[in-house]
């Protein structure tokens, strides 16, 4: 077992939080090994919300994946809870237990019918992205020609506000995440998205956007892909620089560390 040397301050800190990891990115094939879970649950995480379709894939997939996933955690009652509200994550972690929920990376997975925002949620999906880098039917994508929410993104907002499903706005284009926000009556999230004044990737987000976040009630997930972190890529000093800078803008409680 690696000995990270972790202070006993910084232990028992960990220990008393919820740790939410808001995005395990899994490649969502039914015959996907979440035996690798066990990994998340032994570091300590008390929720983790498990990818099951992103846009770039058939939308039936997210059905695939959601019937694969869902049947594993549910034989594995010894170790995972399949959570379906804030109570049940409260109760697994009280139980030593992981909460285990899902989420989808772009609205296509729709199929153009904002009626499936609540199949999705029955389902267990609690967290959904506009768009996966490219335009959809709901708004614009961080590397596409962004014309901002659509109609029908609106529509679909207003769906995950009444169901309880989070709007998350990572790989979505700018003028979409900030008319999004507008839209929505819940806090936002952008799950693992870093600071593009500190490195200009199109990936990454506007001081403008960060605030925007923040006055939602909502949370940034700043991120360790060297991509965006800036010249030197994954270094411990590029993550801080842009864990500092957006604490420096909204406060440490609408930061958090991202995949």
């Amino acid at each position: 077992m690696t000995d990270w040397k972790i202070s006993e301050r910084a232990a028992a800190l960990h220990a008393e939080a919820l740790v939410w990891d808001n995005h395990a990115g899994f490649e969502p094939e039914p015959d996907e090994d979440l035996g690798a879970l066990e990994r998340w649950r032994d570091s300590g995480v008390d929720y983790l919300s498990v990818n099951v379709c992103y846009d770039r894939r058939p939308w039936e997939d997210a059905f695939r994946a959601l019937s694969a996933y869902r049947a594993w955690v549910m034989a594995h009652p010894e170790g995972f809870v399949l959570a379906a509200t804030a109570d049940d994550v409260r109760r697994a972690k009280a139980d030593g237990k992981m909460a285990v929920a899902f989420d989808i990376e772009g609205m296509t997975a729709l199929n153009r019918d904002p009626g499936m925002v609540e199949v999705f949620h029955r389902l267990g999906v609690r967290q959904m992205l506009i768009a996966y880098n490219l335009n959809n039917a709901a708004g614009g994508g961080c590397h596409d020609d962004d014309q901002g929410l659509t109609g029908f993104g609106r529509t679909v907002i207003a769906e995950m506000n009444r169901v309880g499903m989070m709007l998350d706005l990572s790989h979505t284009g700018a003028r979409t995440t900030l008319e999004a926000m507008a839209a929505s009556s819940a806090p936002v999230i952008f799950s693992h998205s870093n600071s593009r004044r500190l490195c200009d990737h199109e990936r990454n987000i506007s001081d403008e956007q960060i605030v925007a976040c923040a006055a939602t009630g909502g949370m940034v997930g700043v991120t360790g892909i060297g991509l965006f972190l800036g010249p030197g890529g994954a270094t411990i000093d590029n993550l801080i620089a842009h864990i500092d800078h957006m604490c420096g803008l909204i406060g440490a409680r609408n930061v958090g560390i991202s995949l």
